[in-house]
């Protein structure tokens, strides 16, 4: 591997992604060649070429800063499963490749939804290193491992059908509640690709802290180990349990069918530490297939939301066919009600059971 000496003064210039936003850019030395080979977390030094679904990049501040081409931008290596916008994977070598995520993800695009746009076209300059040569990776700038929790307040997970099924709607009207209620809330997005509009969703919900899968090191969580996936999950909710945070609201990326949801979702390490769980789908099918995914594994299913709950007559029919309450996002939204859901768990977690 070479090392190529271009200054500091070449990082200033450059746009620092939401991905990327834990690396301090004074650490930022040098690029290596385009002869290494990547891995996810890298932080990669790339050119924009062809301006295509994503004509913004999300910096850490959470502005959205308008790409042009020939722009010098700050993205990590990433896996990304979006069935509605990108499959793609982290590539062998430094080639010409995508941005797949507005929050700075750079990778190969293995299939797209027919809605998308043509991805848009990055071309790698280097990986980033530091001083002494060794290659900037988000995990370096991790939050440190904490022992595992003890959950001595309330924490509610939110899960869904899919991407779009309302789940980030649903952690911040519950979010909303809460703090309407006089309540500190930390709020964690476990897993997903990185980007930072669930985080600043729930910033403006009133959440605080509010921490995500990036915080632990991982540009995103698809394609990941499952054991990696859980203790980063694990070690995001402890450090919410350090906080100054009255209750805790998780945010469970994708769908229930997708393997890092489905993984965590099935380890009583992760699972053990949760309350209950309110899941989110898009109808009443969605909402029963679910539910009943979940009770398999009996998991603490307090009750229903997400888009569906837009329409009254899907409302209706969820109750229907589930006999689960279902919860629209003004009733989350409001503090009475969002303080009688949590009551019952100020003291212990309750044992897994079913809905």
């Amino acid at each position: 591997m070479t090392i190529v000496q271009i200054g500091i003064n070449r990082f200033r210039g450059s746009k620092q992604s939401y991905t990327a936003r834990r690396i301090p850019r004074e650490v930022m030395a040098d690029l290596t060649d385009t002869t290494v080979t990547p891995k996810a977390g890298d932080l990669v030094l790339a050119r924009i070429v062809e301006i295509g679904q994503h004509k913004n990049l999300q910096l850490g501040d959470g502005r959205r800063s308008r790409l042009f081409t020939g722009d010098e931008v700050l993205v990590c290596y990433g896996n990304r499963y979006a069935p509605d916008q990108f499959e793609a994977y982290v590539p062998e070598d430094l080639a010409p490749c995508q941005l797949v995520a507005g929050g700075g993800i750079a990778a190969q695009v293995s299939s797209s939804s027919t809605r998308m746009a043509e991805a848009t076209s990055i071309e790698p300059l280097g990986l980033v290193t530091d001083k002494e040569g060794k290659v900037l990776n988000l995990a370096d700038y991790a939050l440190p491992s904490v022992p595992d929790p003890i959950a001595d307040r309330p924490i509610i997970a939110v899960a869904g059908t899919a991407m779009n099924a309302g789940k980030t709607e649903t952690v911040i009207n519950l979010v909303k509640g809460l703090v309407r209620g006089g309540m500190n809330v930390g709020v964690a997005k476990v897993t997903g690709t990185g980007a930072g509009g669930d985080v600043w969703a729930a910033v403006d919900a009133g959440a605080s802290p509010v921490l995500d899968f990036t915080d632990a090191g991982l540009p995103s969580t698809f394609n990941m180990p499952a054991e990696c996936i859980e203790q980063n999950a694990i070690n995001l909710v402890a450090h919410l349990l350090r906080s100054r945070a009255d209750a805790i609201v998780i945010e469970i990326a994708d769908g229930l069918y997708q393997e890092d949801t489905a993984a965590l979702l099935s380890s009583s390490r992760f699972t053990d530490l949760l309350n209950g769980l309110i899941f989110a789908a898009g109808d009443a099918m969605g909402a029963a297939a679910g539910l009943s995914w979940l009770q398999t594994r009996e998991l603490p299913v307090l009750g229903l939301s997400g888009a569906m709950t837009a329409s009254p007559l899907a409302i209706r029919e969820s109750l229907a066919v589930t006999g689960k309450n279902v919860w629209d996002m003004a009733t989350l939204s409001d503090p009475a009600f969002a303080q009688a859901l949590i009551d019952p768990f100020t003291v212990a977690p309750l044992a897994s059971e079913a809905g």
